[in-house]
C-alpha cells in the first residue's frame, strides 16, 4: 500500500499545470532561463486565465529579444483588453528600451482593475531615425487603433504609433481622429504629427475648431506640422474668434508656420504685442516669409527685445533671412548658446533644424559642434542628424569618437540616422 502511494505521488508530481494550476509566478519562473522560455511564455497567452497571460506578456517583454515579437503581437489580439496594452507598451518597448515603465502599461498594477491613462502634456518620444520596424508590429499596433476593445486601447495604441513613426498606421489614425473619445482623437493627433505624412492634414482640418481645448490644441499645432496651407483662412478664424490666449497663440504660431504673403498683416499686427508668445510667433511668420527687405525691422526688434523667447525667435528670423555667421553676439551664435538652457533647449532646437537644411548654416555649425560645450554638441549632432547632407558625414564620424561617451554616443546615433535618410 505504501508503494502505491509513493508512485501515485510521483505520477502527480509529473503531471502538466492545468490552466487552474498555472499562476503569475510560475510563469516568472519559466522566464527565468531567458530567450530559450519564450515557446513556453507563448503557450501561456491560451487557455489562461487574465493574470497568468497577463504575466506572460510582461515576462515576454522582459526577455526582450526579437523572437518576443511574434508572441507580443499575439497578445495584442487578446479579448482582455489589459492584456492588449501591456502587448503594445511590450512592442514599443523593443524599439524603445525601457518604455513600458512610463507607457500606460506601467500604471497596471492589477488585472481586473480599471485602466488609467498615463499620457501626459509632454509627448515627443519617438524612435530613433534609423530603426526599422517590423510592418507585422505596425500592423498589429494599426489594428487595435481601429479595434481595440475600448478606448483606453485604442488611444494607447495610436500613442504607440506615434512613438514608431508608423505612417502604414495613418489611415487609422485619421478614422481615430474621427471618433468621439477624446483620449483616442489627442492621441491620434499627436502620432499624425510624429509621423508627419502631409497628406493627413485636410482630414484632420475640421478639428481645428473643437470644443475641448485640449483636443483643438493639438489639431492646430498638427496643422501647422503637416503644412495644410489650405486651413490658412480656418486657423486666422480660430485666431480671431478664440477666447482663450494658449489657443490664440498656437493659432498664430501656426499661420506663422504656413507662409503666406496674405498673413504679413497679422504678423505686423503682433510683432508688438504685450504677450511674449504672440511677439514671437509673428516674429517666426516674418523668417518663413523670407523677404530681405524685413531684416532691418527684425534687427531693431531684437535689439529692443528683452524676454528670451521672442529674442530666439527673432534670431531665429535673421538667420532665416541670411544673418548665418557665428561670432560672439550674432543671431546663430544665440540660438547654440541656449542649446545650454534646460528653459530655451527645446526651442532653440527645432529652430536649428528648420535653419540647418540650408547649407550655409549647416557649414556654419560644423565649428561650434566641434568646440562647443557638451550640451552644444549633443544638440548640433541631433540636428545634422536631421537636416545634414553627405557634407555632415565627416564632423559627425569626427564627433562619435569625442572623448565624452555621451557626446561620442549621440555622434554615432546621428551619423546613423543620417546615413539612414541618405
Amino acid at each position: 500500500m505504501r508503494v502505491f502511494s509513493v508512485a501515485l505521488l510521483t505520477f502527480t508530481v509529473l503531471l502538466p499545470l492545468t490552466a487552474q494550476d498555472v499562476k503569475p509566478k510560475d510563469v516568472r519562473d519559466a522566464a527565468k532561463s531567458g530567450a530559450s522560455s519564450i515557446p513556453t511564455l507563448q503557450g501561456y497567452l491560451k487557455n489562461q486565465p487574465p493574470d497568468v497571460r497577463a504575466e506572460a506578456v510582461k515576462q515576454l517583454t522582459e526577455v526582450g529579444t526579437a523572437a518576443s515579437l511574434d508572441p507580443l503581437i499575439l497578445g495584442t489580439q487578446d479579448a482582455d483588453p489589459q492584456i492588449q496594452v501591456l502587448a503594445t507598451d511590450g512592442l514599443v518597448n523593443f524599439y524603445s528600451p525601457g518604455y513600458v515603465k512610463t507607457g500606460l502599461a506601467g500604471s497596471i498594477r492589477k488585472v481586473g482593475t480599471s485602466i488609467k491613462g498615463k499620457f501626459t502634456d509632454t509627448n515627443d518620444l519617438v524612435i530613433d531615425g534609423y530603426v526599422t520596424v517590423r510592418p507585422e508590429v505596425v500592423a498589429a499596433i494599426a489594428k487595435l487603433v481601429k479595434d481595440g476593445v475600448n478606448a483606453d486601447v485604442r488611444a494607447n495604441a495610436a500613442h504607440a504609433a506615434g512613438i514608431l513613426r508608423a505612417k502604414e498606421a495613418v489611415p487609422q489614425l485619421i478614422d481615430a481622429a474621427h471618433t468621439k473619445d477624446t483620449d483616442v482623437i489627442y492621441e491620434a493627433l499627436v502620432a499624425l504629427q510624429k509621423i508627419r505624412d502631409e497628406s493627413a492634414g485636410p482630414a484632420i482640418q475640421f478639428r481645428l475648431r473643437d470644443l475641448d481645448q485640449k483636443v483643438q490644441i493639438a489639431a492646430i499645432q498638427t496643422t501647422g506640422v503637416l503644412r495644410n496651407k489650405a486651413a490658412v483662412p480656418d486657423l486666422i478664424d480660430v485666431l480671431n474668434r478664440a477666447k482663450s490666449m494658449t489657443v490664440k497663440r498656437e493659432a498664430l504660431s501656426a499661420i506663422a508656420m504656413l507662409p503666406d504673403p496674405s498673413s504679413r498683416h497679422l504678423y505686423e499686427q503682433y510683432l508688438h504685442d504685450k504677450d511674449d508668445r504672440m511677439r514671437a510667433a509673428a516674429a517666426e511668420g516674418f523668417a518663413r516669409l523670407k523677404d530681405p527687405a524685413d531684416l532691418p525691422m527684425l534687427q531693431k526688434a531684437w535689439q529692443e527685445e528683452t524676454k528670451t523667447a521672442p529674442r530666439l525667435s527673432l534670431a531665429f528670423a535673421q538667420v532665416m533671412l541670411g544673418k548665418t555667421e557665428v561670432s560672439e553676439f550674432s543671431p546663430l551664435q544665440f540660438l547654440i548658446n541656449n542649446l545650454n538652457s534646460a528653459s530655451y533647449n527645446g526651442v532653440a532646437y527645432p529652430f536649428l533644424v528648420e535653419l540647418a537644411r540650408d547649407p550655409a548654416v549647416r557649414q556654419a555649425l560644423y565649428a561650434p559642434m566641434a568646440s562647443g560645450t557638451k550640451d552644444e554638441k549633443i544638440y548640433l549632432a541631433r540636428v545634422l542628424a536631421r537636416s545634414g547632407d553627405s557634407g555632415s558625414v565627416a564632423p559627425l564620424d569626427k564627433l562619435s569618437k569625442d572623448p565624452d561617451p555621451a557626446v561620442a554616443q549621440e555622434g554615432l546615433k546621428a551619423l546613423r540616422t543620417l546615413q539612414s535618410r541618405m
